[in-house]
């Protein structure tokens, strides 16, 4: 072998020792964590992933971001301002780890690292934050997923029941999507790695030729059993809201959900995993409603299912429904519509959120079969009350809840109680009365005046009596053009109807007796501007010296009148000034039996240094969530007023040298209110 031949030989040994170490090398080189930047007004609940990182900007602190919660906060809450109230990164920003959790049904607001949170009484969806230093061998995704305001979705040139594609992470028009369709049909799933998370993901295999049921299918479903499923609601409802898609769309494998039509089963596509699945032939999909942006409400049917109303009524019963669906024009931006039937107990039909147009809701009305029994309204408003508008059933928090209750003759059994419980959560019940009770009948009842007991208010406004079930159809448009005026929806919460108020007097000598009367003056101003009400807002009013005394507590008046007399009546005690004691005394004597629905404020007037420590006082029912302010006149301590007052004390805290400029706080305090309570949830 001569000299040439031995050079060309190492060569290529040379370059394919080269070639083989290059993917040696690749393997071995650690992959970089790039971290998403992020605004201060950031939310978690606008993320779609359960665990992530992020890096927040600096100066955070000072936008006043709101904050919900300890610890663990509402999802709700901006995530840099959580993370500095936390202790996690200091105002100069930094890198932090977001985890998800379930919804918490309190959240306590609480003042650390110079970040006020606010206390909240529930919430869907909570969050902790942690050191943004990631675990060793755990990457988490460079970009973020934000929760689109509404549902965008993308254009390819093939589709699949499930997946339209699956391709590259960088490129968005490679992402599939998942369709609704008749048949459910699902084959060969990979196994997705879950970033850290844990071991891979199981996926569904849904190819099988049974032909099951709804219940069997469900079970099928969650054990990756071959099945063949007809498209039912059920089904749809597993899917769609199941952890699978959460699953994919987390790894970016679909990007949207869309309704479609009809799929053909059996034909072939392939995903891009080196195998074949089904073909489908799809109709076009019918778009989405948006419906009627200006009847935003959440509205729940109670229909009349009793066997006192016969098939022939509850037929016509089902026909006025479907006019209704048509009418209010159903859709995710405007009203979305439910149904529940009621006779010996209530039974939900369909949920909120279980139909987005009104030809949806049309056919589900057509297929609702009478279940009979007794006339029992109060069992089902209890039952709305407690369980339907939910957010697992599609109620949307910042649309009123609206409940129109249709009944044959008079309901069965008392409606009071149950109807008292619905309107102090914020629902706004009518009454649509059909062939109701004469003056013979009227002794049978089990209640009198039921509807005037049931319904939001009694001005005939919530309440639409038919004196023929042939007539119900007339009714169809007056009553959509009610419920779709938001604005005399009143039973929904507003900041001045959802409040329990507590004044705390100081009666000490130095005010002197016309000083007080200008101060129950102005007590009366501030009670003036609420709704008053025993489902609206209460007040109670504590007078203090050196010791305490119960003026009027909680719901003792319930109507403004009655009130505004009370606050007249209080007579000046005079004596020393202890506002430590009388805060403590206030919290026992009314925030105690204070309602949990409600926003529990505490107003302090004092026109002197108090004898005794407020800030320990002060502390205890800042930690109970009541809204503290502190009005100071003449020789009040500021160093005190601010104690008293809840964070940030400059819209909780005033001062006023003369009391007869008292007044003119007024509006400010009720513009404070009503700004706090506006930029928290509404329920």
């Amino acid at each position: 072998m001569n000299r040439a031949s031995l050079t060309a030989i190492c060569l290529v040994l040379l370059l394919a020792c080269t070639c083989w170490a290059k993917p040696d090398g690749s393997k071995n080189k650690k992959p970089k964590q790039v971290v998403p930047d992020i605004e201060c007004d950031v939310r978690a609940g606008k993320i779609n992933l359960p665990e992530f990182i992020v890096k927040c900007p600096a100066h955070c602190k000072e936008t006043k971001q709101q904050v919900y919660g300890t610890g663990v906060f509402a999802s709700i809450s901006s995530i840099c301002n959580a993370a500095i109230h936390s202790g996690i990164i200091t105002n100069t920003g930094g890198k932090v780890i977001v985890r998800k959790m379930a919804g918490q049904n309190t959240y306590k607001g609480t003042n650390s690292n110079g970040v006020r949170s606010l206390s909240l009484p529930k919430w869907r969806e909570s969050f902790v934050v942690s050191v943004g230093k990631p675990k060793k061998g755990v990457i988490y995704p460079s970009t973020l997923d934000y929760v689109p305001s509404r549902p965008t979705y993308v254009k390819t040139s093939s589709s699949h029941p499930y997946l339209a594609s699956c391709g590259s992470r960088k490129s968005a028009q490679t992402r599939g999507r998942i369709g609704y369709q008749e048949t459910a049909i699902l084959s060969s799933w990979p196994s997705f790695p879950q970033k850290g998370l844990g071991p891979p993901l199981p996926f569904p295999d849904l190819t099988g030729s049974l032909e099951l049921d709804d219940q069997q299918c469900l079970a099928r479903l969650t054990q990756t059993a071959s099945v063949h499923c007809p498209w039912t609601p059920p089904i749809r409802e597993l899917l769609a809201a199941s952890w699978y898609v959460q699953m994919l769309s987390m790894y970016d494998i679909i990007s949207a959900v869309e309704p479609v039509d009809a799929w053909r089963p059996k034909a072939n596509l392939d995903i891009g995993f080196g195998m074949r699945q089904p073909e489908p032939v799809a109709r076009v999909p019918e778009p989405v409603s948006q419906g009627d942006p200006n009847c935003k409400v959440d509205i729940a049917f109670l229909m009349d299912g009793s066997w006192s109303i016969g098939r022939r009524r509850f037929k016509i019963q089902k026909d006025f429904l479907s006019e209704v669906a048509q009418a209010i024009n159903v859709g995710v931006a405007g009203p979305m519509m439910g149904i529940i039937q009621y006779g010996d107990d209530p039974v939900t039909e369909f949920s909120l959120k279980s139909y987005s147009n009104s030809k949806e809701v049309k056919s589900a009305v057509e297929k609702v079969v009478q279940k009979g029994g007794l006339s029992n309204v109060g069992k089902a408003l209890t039952y709305i009350n407690k369980q339907y508008f939910s957010d697992t059933n599609g109620n949307r928090g910042g649309a009123p809840n609206v409940a129109v209750v249709l009944v044959d003759g008079w309901p069965t059994d008392k409606v009071e109680e149950a109807s008292r419980l619905a309107r102090e959560s914020g629902i706004n019940i009518f009454f649509v009365t059909i062939e109701g009770p004469d003056d013979n009948e009227k002794q049978k009842l089990v209640e009198a005046n039921f509807v005037d007991k049931a319904v939001c208010r009694t001005n005939g406004f919530f309440s639409l009596p038919v004196n023929s079930w042939f007539a119900l159809r007339k009714a169809v448009e007056p009553l959509v053009k009610r419920v779709c005026d938001t604005d005399r929806l009143v039973c929904s919460k507003t900041c001045l109807n959802a409040n329990d108020i507590a004044f705390v007097i100081d009666g000490s000598s130095s005010v002197g007796t016309g000083n007080f009367r200008t101060v129950l003056q102005f007590v009366a101003n501030v009670t003036r501007e609420f709704e008053i009400s025993d489902t609206d807002t209460r007040v109670g009013a504590v007078q203090y010296t050196y010791d305490q005394r119960l003026e009027f507590a909680f719901g003792q008046y319930n109507n403004k009148a009655e009130l505004l007399n009370a606050i007249k009546r209080i007579n000046y005690w005079s004596g020393g000034t202890s506002t430590g004691a009388a805060i403590t005394y206030a919290a026992e004597q009314l925030f105690s039996k204070s309602k949990p629905n409600k926003r529990k404020i505490m107003i302090v007037i004092t026109d002197g240094r108090s004898y005794d420590d407020v800030i320990a006082p002060a502390l205890a029912v800042h930690r109970q969530g009541v809204i503290a302010y502190s009005i100071g006149i003449a020789w009040a301590a500021q160093d005190e007023l601010e104690y008293i007052a809840t964070d940030p004390d400059k819209e909780h805290s005033f001062f006023v040298d003369e009391f007869d400029n008292l007044y003119k706080f007024v509006p400010k305090i009720i513009h404070n209110i009503c700004q706090e309570f506006n930029s928290q949830p509404r329920n």
